[in-house]
Order: structure tokens, then C-alpha cells, then sequence
């Protein structure tokens, strides 16, 4: 194995790598079509990565969160359209999913008599709003939820589905 670096500033992408345990080599052949030179390029911000190179760089690492860190930080689209996932135990998840559910059921009633007349009135926003936080809520809790279980498969944990 190289010499590990002392780099101070380390981009996520150098610090996924380094705690895979991979050299720039190894990754580029677990990678298959990513260069050694190009990694380099990559973790040293002399280039612009690529979402193949994240999604090759996740399935290397073991680390499907990097492809939630791109679209949230480095993809002008994703910025503005996916939220930012936190790591989480699967108690913790389970537990915000039925709080989450457990409040929409109470204002399930409500968000009928809103809808119902297909238009929201000015004495119904607020309300609106606190259904549409919660449903983004279970939402972020739901996209969590499967976050950890990549990583779970990632690490062996669990088998996938196929």
C-alpha cells in the first residue's frame, strides 16, 4: 500500500477513499474506468467530478452517501430539488417515520376538506403548509431510510433485494 497522505485539506472524495483503506491504484481498478490520474485530479480540485465518477467512487468506497453529497453540494439541479441526508441509526428512522405517519393521520381530515374544492383559501394556507412540512418530513425520513439500508448492504450487513 502507498504512503498515506498528510494532506490537510482533503476533499470528501480523498477522505472516502483513504477510509476504504484503497490507494489511488486500487481504486482506479475497483473503479474499472476511472484513472489513477484522474482520481488524483478529483481529490484535488483540478478537476470537476462527474456523476459517473460518484456513483463508480460510492460502489468503490462502500459509501453511498457520496452520491447524496453531490447532488446536494456540487449539482446545480440537486441543490435546488434533493435534501441533504444525514446518517442515522434504523431506530431513529423507523421512530421519525411513524411520528411522521402518525401526524399525517391526524391531519388527513383536514387536507380532505382542503382539497375538496380543488382550490386552497387564504384561511387554509397555513394549514396546507404544516401537511406539506410534514409530507417533506417523511419524505426526507423515507430517502434516509434507504440511504441506510445501501450502506447496510454496502458493509454486508443485510442482502439486497433483487
Amino acid at each position: 500500500m502507498g504512503r498515506k497522505s498528510i494532506k490537510a485539506d482533503k476533499n470528501i472524495y480523498f477522505r472516502s477513499r483513504e477510509e476504504a483503506g484503497l490507494t489511488r491504484a486500487e481504486a482506479s481498478e475497483a473503479m474499472v474506468y476511472v484513472s489513477e490520474s484522474r482520481i488524483d485530479k478529483i481529490e484535488n480540485d483540478r478537476t470537476i467530478v462527474q456523476p459517473s465518477d460518484v456513483v463508480a467512487m460510492a460502489s468503490a468506497y462502500k459509501k453511498p452517501s457520496l452520491c447524496n453529497y453531490y447532488c446536494t453540494h456540487e449539482c446545480r439541479i440537486g441543490q435546488d430539488t434533493v435534501a441533504e441526508i444525514h446518517p442515522s441509526n434504523l431506530a431513529e428512522l423507523s421512530l421519525g417515520i411513524f411520528n411522521s405517519l402518525n401526524a399525517l393521520n391526524a391531519q388527513k381530515d383536514r387536507l380532505i376538506e382542503i382539497a375538496e374544492d380543488g382550490t386552497i383559501r387564504d384561511d387554509e394556507a397555513e394549514d396546507f403548509i404544516k401537511i406539506q412540512e410534514n409530507l417533506n418530513k417523511i419524505s426526507i425520513t423515507i430517502e434516509s431510510l434507504k440511504l441506510w439500508i445501501s450502506q447496510a448492504v454496502a458493509d454486508g450487513k443485510i442482502k439486497p433485494l433483487n
